[in-house]
């Protein structure tokens, strides 16, 4: 145990999550801190992560956390209120009956629907608390398995954001897991007995995502930097790469114009 009775997160969790934190300048002085708490490993190892932070920060800051529960009311809180005293965060807990609602809507993409609502409820909790920042638990993993998701359905290579401004609702949303893989979160949330709860989604496990992670996990069996490669991609996205319908000219063939995107063959 160290930071004052919360549990010691391993050096490499720390510095993960320190430079995601830094170099993404997540925190400022005064914010005051709302964690999205689903019960899943990301989210617990998240609040872990920002309590123990918070007291050895030099930025001044509060943290609170709420939990949006999907069943309307019915869901057991009682762990992760024990787990949120533990360290000293306040839990609010916030009843929507979201199942019901997909299975009155039959929506064709319903975690798509949920992660949206569940959201838009966590952002109302925020400004009701007089929040600044509304942090979530999204992994490495997850940012890179939502590239694939938007390059293979939209054709667009993008993913979130590890902070962003919402001018609509005024509050900053970051991720201070993004450059952690989430098999490291799941051997942090195992080693210190986090009181993980079961998810009590219907569709948890037969998802486009659950899909894409598999092809990501096929991919990384013969290359196991893939993940990074990609994240590497995000952050170096070369105008020069990109096929405008005009001619470039590449250096490294002595000047010769190359057609980024000929309508010879239309």
């Amino acid at each position: 145990m160290s930071d004052r009775g919360i549990p010691r997160i391993s050096l490499t969790l720390r510095k993960k999550t320190g430079t995601a934190l830094r170099r993404f300048s997540m925190i400022q002085p005064d914010d005051s801190v709302l964690i999205g708490l689903s019960g899943g490993k990301d989210s617990l190892v998240l609040a872990l992560v920002l309590a123990a932070y918070q007291r050895r920060s030099p930025v001044p800051f509060s943290l609170a956390a709420a939990f949006v529960d999907i069943t309307g009311g019915s869901a057991d809180t009682a762990p992760l209120q024990a787990f949120c005293d533990s360290l000293g965060i306040p839990f609010f807990v916030r009843p929507y009956p979201i199942l019901s609602i997909l299975a009155e809507r039959e929506e064709r993409s319903p975690c798509s629907f949920c992660a949206n609502l569940r959201r838009g409820i966590l952002n109302d909790e925020a400004r009701e608390r007089g929040c600044t920042t509304l942090a979530l638990g999204h992994t490495l993993d997850d940012a890179v398995e939502t590239v694939l998701m938007n390059l293979f359905r939209a054709g667009q290579f993008k993913s979130f954001q590890p902070k962003v401004w919402q001018s609509r609702t005024e509050i900053t949303v970051i991720r201070p897991l993004i450059l952690a893989e989430g098999r490291l979160v799941a051997k942090e949330a195992a080693r210190l007995s986090l009181p993980v709860g079961e998810n009590p989604c219907p569709f948890s496990g037969n998802t486009e995502r659950k899909r894409t992670a598999d092809i990501i996990s096929t991919l990384c069996a013969e290359n196991p930097a893939i993940k990074y490669n990609i994240i590497h991609a995000l952050e170096c996205l070369d105008e020069r790469n990109r096929w405008t319908g005009t001619p470039s000219f590449d250096s490294s063939e002595q000047g010769e114009m190359i057609w980024e995107k000929s309508t010879e063959s239309l």
